[in-house]
């Protein structure tokens, strides 16, 4: 078999793993606990039905590349959950060495341009990486309010931490923030969020 082909199925082969991390989001319904794979073809979707949303133009197939490959990098990291501050104190390390390990299982231009890829969502400055972000943030908040707050209630979450994940992200798109605003609020006064 072609040397290229070969390293090109490993890599698809071993990216299958991202179906057995664990978020702490659940699916709608609450029944399980959603995995990244799920995670990461849900924004994708919502990247096509969501983009006209955007306050600047975006390059929806950028975006597309972006979500379903930004949390590859957790089948050697882990996934940390938004709200923790001790995991996200080694997050950083832990992902680069990772993206080392998955993006170089394939031929060294692929994963070069796929960890380019990776790098944009994690530096945040085009419009693509700022939308692949808003839609990171709002896919497990949209799940949580669709499950009663739940998660928000097992894990003790505030309205000052899920307003700090987002403080960049609102300004992305003004209809996706008041949606986001809206959420929060409304959790708030259910006693699903705490106001703090």
């Amino acid at each position: 078999m072609d040397e290229r082909l070969e390293k090109q199925l490993k890599f698809l082969l071993e990216i299958d793993k991202e179906k057995q991390i664990l978020r702490q989001t659940h699916i709608l319904g609450y029944e399980r606990r959603e995995n990244d794979a799920e995670h990461a073809w849900h924004m994708a979707v919502m990247a096509f039905v969501l983009a006209e949303y955007s306050d600047e133009p975006v390059d929806v197939l950028r975006v597309v590349q972006m979500v379903l490959l930004h949390d590859l990098v957790e089948i050697y990291a882990g996934d940390t959950y938004a709200y923790d501050e001790a995991g996200k104190a080694t997050q950083r390390e832990r992902e680069l060495a990772a993206a080392d390990r998955i993006f170089g299982m394939l031929p060294e231009d692929q994963g070069r341009q796929m960890r380019g890829v990776w790098e944009e969502f994690e530096a945040y400055e085009t419009a693509e990486a700022r939308f692949a972000h808003l839609l990171d943030n709002y896919q497990p908040l949209s799940l949580n309010d669709a499950n009663g707050g739940k998660d928000w209630v097992s894990h003790g979450v505030t309205r000052s931490q899920i307003m700090k994940r987002n403080e960049r992200t609102l300004n992305v798109s003004e209809a996706m923030g008041r949606v986001i605003r809206k959420v929060i609020d409304k959790n708030v006064e259910k006693g699903t969020i705490r106001d703090e």
